[in-house]
């Protein structure tokens, strides 16, 4: 089993209540549930950050590829036409 430590939160008593009735139904400690949750969001917003910090250095990169905001405009535009366009490429 992995070492835990303490934390101290603060909720807003409608938070708190809702968490002891998800604990009491689910014969789980309030602190497993705040264990879950914390975890599942610091995972889901590392990935997000992770994600932004790769997007942001391709496209300071010399491989980006950049496409003019009109030339996508036009190309959505012309989706579902009987002309509708092929994707714009830079």
């Amino acid at each position: 089993m992995s070492q835990s430590e303490t934390v101290t939160i603060r909720l807003p008593a409608a938070v708190k209540g809702k968490l002891e009735a998800l604990a009491a139904s689910t014969n789980r400690s309030k602190s497993w549930l705040a264990a879950q949750a914390i975890t599942a969001y610091v995972e889901e917003q590392s990935w997000q950050i992770q994600q932004i910090q790769e997007a942001v250095a391709l496209a300071n990169s010399d491989q980006a590829v950049w496409v003019e905001g009109s030339d996508v405009d036009a190309w959505l535009t012309s989706w579902g036409t009987e002309n509708e366009q092929p994707a714009p490429c830079g």
